[in-house]
């Protein structure tokens, strides 16, 4: 796992050339109303941070859906991402053929398995990843291939991809940093009930940490975003102590206002436990920032695993959950 973390620059820029080598059938010039980019796990997270990073841009509606079933909107004039890297995730599949059945345009992202098989047999469009390695290690390869989609049925800039290729750059320039930061963010997790906070526009940063110390790390964790948890979580800190971690994402980006909500938020926490860490956001855009914030998570999953002594790779849990599942 730690190469496959350390090649996360370099698999931006493989993941822009696969994007820019990709053709589509689809019809371009299509009006669509709606777009609805159905993946689970590893290949969700992809979807999250796109729909947040690209809000600005997007001329419809993004929605990600997680789930068997789809949004009761879905119909001819939908475009439908199906995204699932092994490309047998049933909930994905059930969801595509849905969207098939109600006559949404499809196109697919996965290395391979029945979801490419789907296509090939519908005539749908589909982008094959680089096969062989767990999903929540090929973020950049999935996000990369969703903006290229999006961008190229003028959902979003056409030039959506420049902004991403200069994340490789700042993660290159920033690694001793980041380490250093990871390392700091592993410490101070280790063998504490953490929670982390972000930004509502940044929430997939929050739910990117969950996940990937939750998998790598195998430890509980949970994430709120600032400022909906002003109004409710906040007060639930008056039970916490010294045995809960908190960790703020700090954007440069945020608004006048969620800085001081953040402040206040740091300062009210702050009293009932004195482990609160605040990891402060670097790039000259909010994507750039979004990466350095993703490889600082991802290297302190890995950091945190060997505190724990927790091989990074192993999910026998879910494998058993999955066997389970095709037996019923």
């Amino acid at each position: 796992m730690d190469k496959l973390v350390a090649q996360f620059p370099k698999q931006i820029a493989d993941a822009i050339e696969i994007a820019t080598k990709s053709t589509f059938n689809f019809n371009k010039n299509k009006t669509f109303n709606n777009v609805v980019i159905c993946g689970m796990g590893g290949s969700g997270i992809g979807g999250k941070m796109v729909s947040q990073l690209f809000a600005d841009q997007a001329k419809l509606p993004i929605v990600l859906n997680q789930n068997y079933s789809i949004p009761a909107f879905v119909n001819e004039n939908t475009l439908v991402i199906g995204s699932s890297y092994s490309g047998n995730t049933e909930e994905t599949l059930a969801a595509v053929n849905s969207a098939h059945e109600k006559g949404a345009t499809i196109v697919c992202v996965s290395s391979g398995g029945d979801l490419i098989q789907f296509c090939k047999l519908n005539n749908y469009d589909y982008i094959r990843l680089p096969g062989g390695n767990p999903p929540r290690s090929m973020l950049a390869f999935s996000a990369v291939q969703l903006i290229n989609i999006l961008s190229v049925a003028g959902i979003i800039d056409n030039n959506a991809l420049e902004s991403i290729a200069k994340c490789r750059h700042l993660l290159n320039a920033e690694l001793i940093s980041i380490k250093d930061e990871a390392k700091k963010l592993a410490q101070h997790l280790f063998k504490r009930q953490c929670v982390f906070y972000a930004d509502s526009d940044l929430e997939f940063v929050a739910i990117r940490a969950r996940q990937q110390i939750n998998e790598n790390s195998k430890q509980l964790c949970w994430h709120h975003v600032i400022p909906e948890m002003n109004h409710n979580e906040l007060v639930g800190w008056a039970g916490g102590n010294n045995d809960f971690a908190a960790v703020f994402f700090v954007s440069q980006f945020l608004s006048d206002r969620n800085i001081k909500r953040t402040e206040l938020s740091e300062e009210i926490i702050g009293g009932r436990t004195e482990n609160v860490l605040m990891i402060n956001g670097k790039g000259n855009s909010i994507i750039e920032e979004s990466c350095y914030f993703i490889h600082i998570i991802d290297w302190a999953s890995l950091f945190l695993a060997d505190l724990n002594e927790k091989d990074a790779v192993e999910v026998r849990v879910i494998d058993y959950l999955k066997d389970s599942l095709n037996k019923a």
